[in-house]
């Protein structure tokens, strides 16, 4: 059964989520450990991992500043798992919301990425609050 996005878009009523969100290359298990998670930050040279629980549904996202805590203490980095720890969580955003809303809601909440996701709550893309800047301040927005 599929359920319609709570505000989907309608033509001709400006950009939406889904005209601006980029794809998620790295994602992490809420299972996977602290240390897990800052090898890949170091390695990919990424500013934040979209968490997944067990059945791949987004669970969140985790910064490498959001590990700092934790790597201070090295014997917690290889015990302790992303799911324990603090990180941003839903709500996120759905590929329909209005773009202007969306970029509203960021301010608010102070984020600079927010996963999208599916009616189901899989990961869709992120939409990060440089893009949907850029994309309301042209002329046709």
């Amino acid at each position: 059964m599929t359920i319609p996005f709570p505000h989907p878009a309608r033509p001709g009523h400006g950009l939406t989520v889904a005209d601006a969100m980029d794809p998620c290359d790295y994602q992490i298990a809420d299972d996977s450990t602290v240390d897990q998670a800052n090898d890949i930050f170091l390695s990919a040279h990424v500013e934040y991992l979209v968490v997944r629980g067990h059945d791949g549904r987004c669970e969140g996202l985790v910064t490498q500043p959001g590990l700092h805590s934790f790597l201070t203490r090295s014997w917690y980095t290889d015990r302790t798992a992303i799911s324990s720890m603090v990180h941003q969580q839903g709500p996120f955003t759905w590929p329909g919301m209005g773009l202007r809303l969306a970029a509203v809601a960021m301010r608010i909440k102070h984020l600079a990425v927010w996963p999208v996701v599916d009616e189901d709550g899989y990961l869709l893309g992120v939409l990060t609050a440089g893009r949907a800047a850029a994309l309301l301040a042209t002329p046709s927005a």
